[in-house]
């Protein structure tokens, strides 16, 4: 069964089947934007479909035993319930594995923000030690070699190189676009609607817009000291940013537990409790995380706004 992300890209996938007179991948849920794609890497069903079998195809592990799809599972919205899923041979990195959902309006990639595109971050757990340990140039003499995947890559991309299955997994990852929950819909419940206020009041200017996300780094006074994952320091070097990651989108958020960059708080409970303490104080710890003085119902209630989305 298919999560319901993919009812976008399948549809627009087979064209005519949807009877749409908008040009191919330019559907959007309402209130979302258009998507914008690069000029070398416009989709085409081709393209879709080639990067849709890359991703869940361990071929991308140096031992063949991973694919994406291991840690980015579409019955979890694109995302893994393990706190910190392993690579090959086990391998644990410091990072829980985020959604993909909407991923593609994103303005750059992985939590700290190290990585400009989609079509770069793809690269980032090939090469990895503890995801798939992989040397990109001999997966691709690994794909050239495969009995299918060089005429795919030619007939998407009209070459197999790097190019090719760079752009091909980005182009998959840019159909997961998902909309229409209770919350756009209307249809809360007394206990959500009283949940969706103290959501407004408290955590609406940061898990903002169609996408619950301001996309800002920003720490919220996890730990007091960030180690060894010092989060967007670790790109920029300013002690500054030390502890800042991104504003995560909690769209589809009751699909992904654990929670946080580390996968460090079990449950939504566990987050809305954590929230309302106001933080440990770290030194870079943003203003409008501090005590909210929520009751127990409150909390309730706003776990219940939580699941609505």
């Amino acid at each position: 069964m298919r999560h319901p992300a993919f009812f976008l890209g399948l549809c627009l996938m087979v064209l005519t089947a949807c009877e749409s007179p908008e040009p191919p991948y330019s559907a959007v849920p309402p209130g979302f934007p258009q998507v914008l794609h690069p000029q070398d890497n416009a989709p085409t069903p081709e393209r879709v479909a080639l990067g849709e079998r890359l991703f869940f195809d361990p071929i991308l592990s140096f031992d063949s035993t991973l694919s994406c799809g291991s840690c980015h599972k579409p019955e979890f919205a694109f995302a893994d319930t393990a706190r910190i899923s392993p690579g090959i041979h086990g391998r644990l990195g410091f990072r829980n594995s985020p959604s993909l959902i909407n991923t593609a309006y994103q303005p750059d990639f992985m939590l700290d923000g190290g990585v400009p595109t989609l079509e770069m971050q793809v690269l980032a757990p090939i090469d990895a030690d503890f995801e798939f340990d992989f040397n990109t140039a001999e997966l691709v003499e690994r794909l050239q070699a495969h009995p299918e995947y060089p005429a795919l890559m030619q007939e998407a991309y009209g070459r197999d190189d790097a190019f090719a299955l760079t752009r091909a997994l980005a182009a998959f990852q840019r159909t997961l676009i998902e909309g229409g929950n209770r919350h756009e819909t209307g249809q809360l419940t007394p206990a959500e609607q009283r949940g969706e206020a103290l959501f407004e009041a408290h955590c609406g200017s940061c898990h903002s817009g169609f996408n619950y996300t301001n996309y800002q780094f920003l720490s919220v006074g996890l730990y007091t000291v960030y180690a060894p994952d010092s989060g967007r320091a670790g790109i920029t070097g300013k002690p500054g940013d030390s502890g800042k990651f991104r504003v995560p989108s909690l769209r589809n958020v009751a699909l992904t537990p654990p929670y946080m960059h580390d996968g460090s708080l079990r449950t939504l409970e566990e987050v809305v409790a954590f929230f309302n303490s106001g933080g440990v104080g770290h030194r870079n710890q943003d203003e409008r995380v501090k005590p909210l003085g929520l009751s127990a119902e409150d909390e309730a209630d706003l776990v219940a706004f939580l699941k609505a989305l």
